[in-house]
């Protein structure tokens, strides 16, 4: 079971992802603005943020900024789920440490089985990383 929050202003998208996830049995934390994420995660150190870009009170690329530029945060795994699909958008993200990067509309189930290898690949003990065969 990992903790993951999503944070993204639109009520429905929250409680369709919570109900998913809470079905995959992880404990599901909600924001709808970017000043709450940080708290949250500050407070809760959830093992997954899925982050929309687009939110009221700060965006979600500078809560991606933010959270990879403190010490105690950069490791969480951030995945953007947002309606920005332009290349500027995508590969900012990426380059700024998202782990991943979907664009809505999706298909909610791609986003529940690209959750899945995050939280497997984050959570890999170290020791079995370096006995991967090349």
């Amino acid at each position: 079971m990992a903790r993951i929050l999503i944070a993204d202003d639109d009520p429905l998208l929250r409680a369709i992802l919570q109900h998913k996830l809470a079905a995959e049995n992880h404990l599901v934390l909600t924001a709808e603005h970017g000043g709450e994420v940080l708290a949250i995660v500050r407070d809760h150190a959830p093992d997954l943020v899925v982050l929309d870009a687009m939110m009221p009170v700060m965006d979600g690329f500078e809560v991606l900024r933010r959270l990879k530029a403190d010490a105690a945060t950069r490791d969480t795994p951030v995945v953007m789920l947002t309606a920005l699909k332009g290349e500027q958008d995508v590969v900012g993200s990426l380059r700024l440490g998202a782990a991943d990067y979907l664009a809505k509309p999706f298909i909610p189930d791609e986003l529940i089985h690209r959750l899945r290898l995050i939280l497997a690949r984050h959570n890999e003990p170290i020791n079995d990383r370096s006995r991967r065969p090349g």
